[in-house]
């Protein structure tokens, strides 16, 4: 059964980067389209970034031009680097299929916090 492990998050202060890492435990990736979501606290999960299985990006306008989204099929792991982070950024960020989430992948998430 494929499983979405999701690492790389922490404590950022304002204008700084991270990169986000999700793991797949399988050849899962090749043949789907798989996005980034995030949950801030009291809001709904949303989709902030996605990239087609031929390797084309979608962006939130939140995020457009400060993320960028990439896969590696061989390695089963896909990326989100993050830069110029607002405190708005601060979320929980999920990895999942796109733009319709499979509710069993939901992993835990990796906790990012942007603060001064």
């Amino acid at each position: 059964q494929v499983r979405l492990v999701e690492s790389g998050g922490g404590l950022v202060q304002p204008g700084g980067s991270l990169r986000l890492s999700c793991a797949a435990s399988g050849n899962f990736f090749s043949g789907y389209t798989m996005g980034w979501y995030r949950q801030g606290l009291g809001n709904q999960r949303e989709l902030v970034a996605s990239l087609t299985s031929g390797g084309r990006p979608n962006y939130a306008d939140s995020v457009k031009g400060r993320f960028t989204i990439s896969r590696d099929n061989a390695l089963n792991t896909m990326y989100l680097q993050m830069t110029s982070m607002k405190p708005e950024d601060t979320a929980v960020y999920y990895c999942n299929t796109a733009p319709i989430a499979t509710p069993r992948l939901w992993g835990q998430g990796t906790q990012v916090t942007v603060s001064s």
